[in-house]
C-alpha cells in the first residue's frame, strides 16, 4: 500500500509531464483527493482537456507514454464514447489513477468535488464553471419511478423464489436495494450520481438498511429480509418529497 507521500509524490509527476503536452489545455482533479483525500485507500481521479476533438488522441496517446515511464504495472484504456477515453493505470505500489481524456468542450461536472490544477487558457476554468451550475441545477436520479421498480422488482422476487431461483431472487434484492438507497440520498439532499459515500448516510437507516441482508441464503431468510427491506422502502418514500407511493400498488405482488 502507498503512504500519503508517495501518492503525493505521483501526483505532482503527472501533473508535471501532462502539462508539458501541447494536446493539453488542461487537468482538473476530481473525487476526495479534492479536499486532501478520504484515506489512504484513495485513489487518484484527473480529466484532462485538450483543446479540440481532434487532439484527443494525440492528447491519449501522450497519456498512455507517461504512465509507461512512471513504469505503471498494467494500463487499461476504454472508450466511454466517441470522444471519450478513460485510462486506468495501476503502479507498483497499489495506487490507481483514473484519467479521462476528452476535448474542452465536452468537459462535464457529474460531483461536486473537482478542482482545476492546469489551465492554459483560462477556458477550461470557465467550462467547468458553467458545467458546474448545471450539476447544481439536477437531481440526477437513477429512475423516473423508483417505487414502481421496487414493487416490480419485489413481484420478481416472488416468482423466482417460487421457481427455486435463489441466484436471481438475491439479484432482484440487490436491485430494491438500490432503489432504497436511492430514495434515502434525495432525502438527505445527497447528490446521486456516481454516489457512493453510503458512511455519510443517517446512522440509523445504515443500520436497518444493513439488516436486510440475510445472515444465511435460503427461502425463509430471503423472505424476511425482503419483509424488513419492503418496511424500511415504504418508510423512507413517505417522506420524500420528489416520489409518492401509489395507493395500489402492493397489489402486483403475489
Amino acid at each position: 500500500m502507498y503512504t500519503s507521500k508517495e501518492r503525493e509524490q505521483y501526483f505532482t509527476s503527472i501533473i508535471n509531464r501532462l502539462s508539458e503536452s501541447e494536446f493539453i489545455e488542461g487537468i482538473v482533479q476530481l473525487g476526495s483527493g479534492v479536499n486532501g483525500y478520504k484515506d489512504e485507500y484513495s485513489d487518484i481521479d484527473l480529466m484532462v482537456a485538450a483543446s479540440a476533438l481532434r487532439e484527443v488522441e494525440e492528447a491519449k496517446a501522450y497519456i498512455h507514454q507517461c504512465f509507461l515511464e512512471l513504469q505503471s504495472v498494467y494500463i487499461k484504456e476504454i472508450k466511454l464514447s466517441e470522444h471519450i477515453y478513460l485510462i486506468i493505470a495501476f503502479m507498483e505500489n497499489g495506487l490507481e489513477f483514473n484519467v479521462s481524456i476528452l476535448s474542452r468542450g465536452y468537459l462535464n461536472v457529474k460531483s461536486p468535488l473537482w478542482k482545476v490544477v492546469v489551465d492554459k487558457t483560462g477556458e477550461v476554468s470557465e467550462k467547468m464553471k458553467t458545467a458546474h451550475e448545471q450539476f447544481n441545477r439536477k437531481n440526477y436520479a437513477y429512475s423516473e419511478d423508483p417505487a414502481f421498480e421496487f414493487y416490480y422488482c419485489m413481484r420478481k422476487f416472488q416468482t423466482e423464489l417460487k421457481r427455486h431461483n435463489l441466484i436471481y431472487a438475491m439479484k432482484m434484492l440487490e436491485t430494491m436495494r438500490d432503489q432504497t438507497l436511492q430514495i434515502e440520498a434525495l432525502n438527505e439532499n445527497k447528490k446521486l450520481h456516481q454516489f457512493k459515500a453510503y458512511e455519510t448516510l443517517s446512522p440509523e437507516f445504515i443500520s436497518r438498511f444493513l439488516q436486510t441482508y440475510p445472515a444465511e441464503i435460503n427461502e425463509e431468510t430471503l423472505v424476511e429480509a425482503a419483509g424488513r427491506l419492503k418496511e424500511l422502502f415504504s418508510e423512507i418514500i413517505k417522506q420524500s418529497g420528489t416520489y409518492l407511493l401509489a395507493e395500489n400498488i402492493h397489489r402486483i405482488l403475489k
